[in-house]
């Protein structure tokens, strides 16, 4: 099998670029290496894929159609995993135009290839995309389930995974495409991007310097280890697999299904250091959930998943990483 991996150089997508290739499945890796955070970094994550000969590395961009009708003209793909996006609820707030082009017109035009291009014409490609737990907005119902309403995002970034979610049912509809959405809740462990609160809140405490905590650290997070995202992803291409004699949509969510408080991720980090944080309070930010709880019956269900990882083993094998 071809399986494309969109963002493959991220977090996320270099950890699943590797498990792929250690199933001997050839992977092939889009990523545009943007400066969002550093781009040596995500360099990095797939420099040893990069040493496999089964592995192949597209440099480009989403919005740029001429790229995509090049390399989908070159290669036919039996799963496509849509990583790719501009991540981050408050850098969204500031630049709300540059995630709804990137976010929406990347899916939107990773579709259209799916449906336009004749190499595609009579075989099936299935469709994985990478949505969120932030598209439950502050949802009242606690655990968050799949068929809980979502039409009150208080972010833009969340309006763009709601907005991918929506193009994934439509081109299903039409085109009859299999399609998964997935919704990650708080994804962490080693090469977690350096923005995110775990990464941050670690290095900040190893520098002796103060950690910004918004609000009275009691917000609430579904920190879901890496390993068990990558699970829920292998076992996602496995069940579209077993369904393939008829296209199907669904979404389900990947979480640990249990929530820790920021004050209580603050001392489990603390604990694995041996060392105390410097904290300085601020207020809340606007776009920022005050809990998020995934209910993982469905994909317990459906898709045989089962998150492995306790939070306080989670911590210790990112703290190992990074202090590595």
């Amino acid at each position: 099998m071809n399986i494309l991996v969109t963002g493959g150089a991220g977090f996320i997508g270099s950890h699943l670029c590797d498990k792929l290739l250690s199933l001997h499945y050839r992977v092939f890796c889009l990523d545009n290496f943007s400066d969002f955070y550093a781009p040596c970094i995500k360099r990095g994550n797939i420099k040893k894929s990069r040493e496999n000969s089964r592995f192949e590395l597209l440099s480009g961009d989403l919005r740029d159609k001429k790229f995509l009708d090049k390399i989908f003209a070159q290669f036919h793909f039996d799963t496509i995993i849509h990583l790719a996006a501009m991540a981050g609820v408050r850098p969204s707030i500031e630049n709300p135009e540059l995630y709804y082009d990137v976010n929406i017109n990347g899916t939107f035009n990773l579709l259209q290839q799916i449906a336009v291009n004749s190499k595609y014409k009579d075989t099936k490609t299935d469709f994985i995309f990478a949505s969120s737990s932030s598209v439950y907005g502050n949802n009242n119902k606690i655990p968050f389930s799949e068929n809980d309403p979502v039409d009150n995002p208080i972010s833009p970034y969340a309006v763009t995974k709601k907005s991918g979610e929506l193009i994934c049912y439509n081109y299903h509809h039409l085109y009859n495409i299999p399609v998964i959405c997935l919704r990650f809740f708080t994804v962490y462990g080693p090469r977690q991007r350096p923005d995110l609160a775990i990464h941050k809140f670690t290095k900040m405490i190893l520098n002796n310097e103060t950690i910004p905590v918004y609000g009275d650290g009691k917000t609430k997070r579904d920190y879901t280890y890496i390993d068990d995202i990558i699970q829920g992803v292998m076992k996602t291409i496995n069940y579209l697999k077993k369904n393939n004699d008829s296209p199907l949509f669904d979404i389900f969510n990947l979480g640990e299904s249990r929530t820790i408080e920021l004050n209580e991720m603050i001392a489990t980090i603390e604990r694995q250091l041996g060392k105390k944080a410097q904290i300085k309070h601020l207020p809340l930010q606007p776009g920022d959930v005050s809990q998020t709880y995934a209910n993982i019956d469905k994909s317990r269900q459906m898709l045989g998943y089962e998150p492995q990882f306790d939070f306080n083993d989670g911590i210790a094998h990112f703290v190992d990483w990074l202090l590595k």
